[in-house]
């Protein structure tokens, strides 16, 4: 069930980053191994602010069914946020954001 996208600009260990964050996943918020799914979304332009930097980004966003308390997202969100930088092949100019939601009450699998 958790449904997890990576949008990413920065040079990333993808596989590496999947196989630690689906654990962490377990570990806070009580999902099954098996049901994480991660996918990568290489951002090919990007633009911050006003554009006279050449920042990169990280944003991972975890998607889990109904259930799961506030204060367990929030620590999911910061083990995330500690976990990037880690599978980073280059860290000087890299924005990381995490963000953990619900996913809608009409997401189905088969």
């Amino acid at each position: 069930m958790p449904q997890i996208t990576v949008d990413y600009s920065a040079p990333l260990d993808r596989r590496g980053f999947a196989l630690a964050l689906h654990p962490l996943v377990v570990e806070t918020v009580d999902a099954s191994l098996d049901a994480c799914k991660t996918r990568f979304r290489e951002v090919e332009e990007l633009v911050v602010g006003d554009g006279a930097t050449d920042d990169a980004v990280v944003h991972v966003e975890i998607a889990l069914l109904a259930g799961r308390t506030d204060e367990a997202k929030a620590r999911l969100v910061q083990g995330v946020l500690a976990l990037v930088p880690e599978h980073l092949k280059e860290r000087e100019g890299v924005r990381i954001s995490a963000e953990v939601r619900d996913l809608d009450p009409s997401y189905a699998k088969r």
